[in-house]
């Protein structure tokens, strides 16, 4: 996310654009003589096409971009000498706030801060950071989300200093990926099976609560065949959520092998447990291997030692994945230890064996003009705890077309078996009981291109839940472009629910609103209701790059309990103005 400029335009012909990239942007070597790796992405949306300047192959996906093997060679360079490859940013803020929920009570209270990153080339394909009294207040709040299910909410991470690079650090594969997954989510399986061995949001963020961090470096690149990502961080204390100072460590290595296969390993480290003292510590190996162009396997294996819990702390996986154009088949074995927890992670659920298989037919009929592609897809997901008794078994089956536009279209039905051990709270009010439960639900989407004025996926779902019935509809991933300057993202989720116990709804309603006041200046607001929280958001954010990787931010969030409508009570609200200044040498 380097400095950079672009300027467009248009003619009765068409459009031009150009970009230009500083020297100072860019880390070569120090010959004279360079020889550089260049490719182009142009995104067609009004012909749903996507063109590269050299061809990449369609195995690689949207990632073949950045395989630098298969680019255009750029030949007959004459650069200046590397610089220093140096930039510092500091930065300082001030913020007015509001905490109903503090003890005591905190009104209107004034602060202010200082600090600084630093951004250092230590070789032309090797960058350090470092991070003193790191700040995050103009990030964007999460999207908020209603949990259904017995397990934790993922929340993907937002903030800059942790996104950059952070592919280095992504260990053992990930779910099924691809169109189904993003439309056509399972509504009880509801997200990530697999371990996340390292997720940084654990560091900083601690039950809902910020934790200051005091000081982080980072080390990522490339070193020859290797990848290579180093990450230390230092948190403070702090009081709400019994934070105690914490030291995280992160090490990551991967090393390149044939054409686009690679092995490696991963240690992380946390000094201090929350609540409960002692430390943990997680190692794993994982390989992934390509073969052809849609053949893979990958595999991992990872152990955890965390203080006062012994054995039982493995957990491995197995996966072979087949994704052809026509046809796709996955078949996948994933165990996880009943006290395998890494700390710097993220774990669904424990204790648990997951078989799961799927296979896919996806032709692209020549006779129907309106029609790109149509699939059909099966699979079945079936999970023991560690005795071996089944606890989840779902089996999907469904339809989906592409059009030519651009639209896709899904349709499915999914048969669920959950075996319930413990009872789990659904709803403050009702608690669903320990016992088995069989229930079918269908599902129907429709997800409009997205160069359309209005798009997005509209959703309804129909079906047996918990033993009563569910009946949901939703719009989510919606962009309104009003204007080339003004856009509404809206995403609406509504779920009616009758079961033995009792009967409830869920309300979930956002809207971003964007204005583009030039290039670089936009006014964002993300307004929130969720009925399952009882809770009504605001966040608005102003930001001005007065100059190139220099910004001006200004910050309003507001929180509010709806629990009783008369009386919408504050909880929290704050303003925040922060500026941050990029030097470079």
């Amino acid at each position: 996310n380097t400095v950079w400029d672009v300027k467009t335009a248009r003619f009765d012909e068409g459009w031009t654009v150009e970009m230009e990239i500083p020297f100072k942007s860019l880390r070569y070597g120090s010959d004279q003589q360079q020889t550089w790796g260049v490719n182009l992405q142009r995104n067609a949306a009004s012909k749903n096409e996507v063109s590269f300047l050299t061809p990449i192959p369609a195995a690689d996906g949207y990632q073949g971009l950045f395989k630098m093997s298969a680019a255009a060679t750029m030949v007959g360079l004459e650069v200046p000498q590397a610089g220093t490859r140096l930039e510092i940013k500091p930065y300082g803020i001030t913020d007015l706030t509001t905490d109903m929920n503090a003890t005591p009570p905190l009104v209107n209270q004034g602060g202010g801060d200082v600090g600084f990153d630093v951004k250092y080339g230590v070789t032309d394909a090797l960058t350090a950071d470092f991070t003193v009294n790191t700040d995050f207040a103009q990030v964007e709040v999460d999207q908020q989300q209603v949990n259904l299910t017995r397990f934790s909410l993922f929340f993907p991470e937002k903030r800059e200093f942790f996104l950059e690079g952070q592919g280095i650090f992504d260990f053992g594969g990930g779910e099924t990926g691809g169109p189904v997954a993003f439309y056509f989510q399972g509504v009880q399986r509801g997200g990530q099976s697999a371990p996340v061995v390292f997720f940084s949001r654990r560091i900083g963020l601690e039950d809902g609560q910020t934790v200051p961090i005091i000081a982080g470096g980072r080390l990522t690149g490339k070193a020859g065949p290797y990848s290579i990502g180093l990450l230390n961080v230092q948190t403070r204390e702090e009081r709400v959520s019994a934070s105690v100072p914490t030291n995280f460590s992160v090490v990551r290595v991967k090393r390149d092998l044939l054409r686009r296969s690679t092995v490696g390993a991963i240690f992380t480290g946390r000094s201090n447990l929350p609540g409960e003292g002692g430390s943990n510590q997680a190692f794993g190996v994982d390989g992934l291997f390509s073969f052809y162009d849609n053949l893979s396997v990958m595999s991992y294996l990872a152990k955890t030692q965390t203080t006062g819990l012994r054995g039982d702390d493995l957990s491995y996986r197995g996966r072979i994945d087949y994704s052809g154009d026509r046809w796709g088949l996955i078949a996948d074995h994933l165990a996880v230890g009943d006290n395998f927890r890494p700390e710097i992670g993220f774990l669904r659920r424990d204790d648990f064996r997951r078989n799961y298989a799927s296979a896919r037919f996806s032709p692209r009929p020549q006779s129907i003009e309106e029609v790109r592609k149509v699939a059909w897809e099966g699979s079945i997901d079936y999970t023991t705890n560690g005795a071996g008794l089944l606890e989840t078994r779902v089996q999907q089956g469904l339809f989906w077309t592409e059009f030519e536009n651009g639209d896709r279209i899904f349709a499915g039905v999914t048969d669920t078996y959950e075996r319930l051990e413990e009872p789990f709270g659904i709803t403050p009010a009702i608690t669903i009981p320990v016992g088995e439960y069989s229930f079918v639900n269908s599902r129907v989407v429709y997800a409009l291109a997205s160069q359309r004025p209005i798009s997005g996926g509209f959703t309804f779902d129909r079906g047996g839940f918990w033993g009563g019935d569910r009946t949901s509809v939703g719009w989510f991933s919606g962009r309104i472009g009003i204007t080339p300057q003004l856009s509404v993202e809206p995403s609406l989720s509504f779920n009616w629910i009758k079961l033995p116990q009792g009967d409830f709804t869920t309300e979930l309603i956002s809207t971003r609103t964007t204005y583009t006041l030039t290039p670089r200046m936009f006014v964002a607001a993300l307004m929130q209701y969720n009925s399952s929280l009882n809770a009504l958001g605001t966040n608005l954010r102003f930001r001005w790059e007065y100059q190139p990787g220099s910004e001006l931010f200004i910050v309003y969030t507001d929180e509010r309990d709806t629990l009783d409508p008369r009386s919408i009570s504050l909880q929290n609200r704050a303003i925040v103005v922060k500026a941050t200044r990029l030097f470079r040498f």
